[in-house]
């Protein structure tokens, strides 16, 4: 794995503040679906559950990361104004392939859980799907510390083939599991699908800059920009998004609980605002 010798003051600031970005992002994403888990029925509350460990996980790895820059680079001017070069301790890509191991097989499972299927066709998914995200990562990893072309191509296209197999599940087998869900929930989920492939995509194409010829200190940056944003939009975005039909099939589910909800937090708005709360609709 080529390390940058060199980063221009600019360049410094712009990885050290979009690691900055992420760990807030993430942190406060899972600290919002720990307090709002009871906004949903109990049986939806385990994917809200994953979801904050996910956040959690990556909020953890993006410090252990932002930490690791600031070790690797240091200025060699006066007031922070200089270029920063490498010091003797490494940038260490593994961070982000360590957290990639432990949430992208629990991004899946929260989109199952969240989903309330039966059991079996639950288990059948997740037996597919698990092992699959795992063997994604565990691949990808040889490939990203490769030093040649060759070696990196051939572990992204072993890689590329779990990948295949995920897409297939989510897009044909989740599909058939659908039917009985809530319009809305339907859309939603296909929407999530698409947010999933199309975010996951940006990984493959910084995976390859070496093999495009895109390196040194740009390349760099660019690199930590994408699977940066990837990471928060995947994990934080994602996470919201689980909420939301989570808080759609508990509607669906007991009308007369939702209402209860949005009377309770009706009440609690007037009391802030010293109004009356309104009578509960039918």
């Amino acid at each position: 794995m080529e390390q940058v010798l060199e980063l221009s003051s600019s360049q410094y600031d712009t990885v050290y503040n979009l690691l900055s970005l992420a760990i807030a992002s993430l942190g406060f994403t899972g600290l919002y679906l720990v307090l709002s888990q009871r906004r949903v029925l109990p049986r939806y509350r385990n994917a809200i559950i994953i979801s904050a460990v996910v956040v959690f996980i990556a909020t953890y790895h993006y410090v252990r990361i932002f930490d690791n820059f600031k070790d690797s680079y240091q200025t060699t001017a006066q007031g922070g104004e200089g270029t920063y070069v490498l010091t003797n301790v490494p940038f260490n890509e593994g961070y982000r392939y360590v957290d990639w191991l432990l949430t992208v097989p629990l991004l899946l499972v929260e989109t199952i859980a969240v989903l309330a299927l039966a059991a079996a066709v639950q288990r059948g998914l997740l037996y597919k799907l698990v092992p699959a995200s795992a063997a994604m990562i565990v691949l990808g990893y040889p490939g990203e510390i490769a030093d040649d072309d060759g070696t990196r191509l051939l572990w992204g296209a072993l890689s590329t083939l779990p990948f295949l197999y995920i897409l297939y599940v989510l897009f044909v087998e989740l599909t058939k599991s659908l039917d009985r869900q809530p319009p809305e929930v339907r859309s939603t989920v296909g929407k999530l699908r698409i947010m999933l492939i199309g975010l996951w995509g940006v990984y493959p194409i910084a995976y390859l800059f070496p093999v495009l010829g895109i390196d040194g200190a740009d390349a760099f940056v660019l690199k930590q920009f994408g699977y940066t944003f990837a990471d928060i939009f995947a994990k934080a975005a994602f996470g919201l998004v689980i909420f939301k039909i989570a808080r759609i099939k508990s509607g669906y589910d007991d009308p007369q609980w939702l209402a209860e909800q949005q009377h309770d937090a009706a009440d609690s708005d007037a009391s802030r605002g010293g109004r009356p709360a309104p009578a509960p609709t039918a």
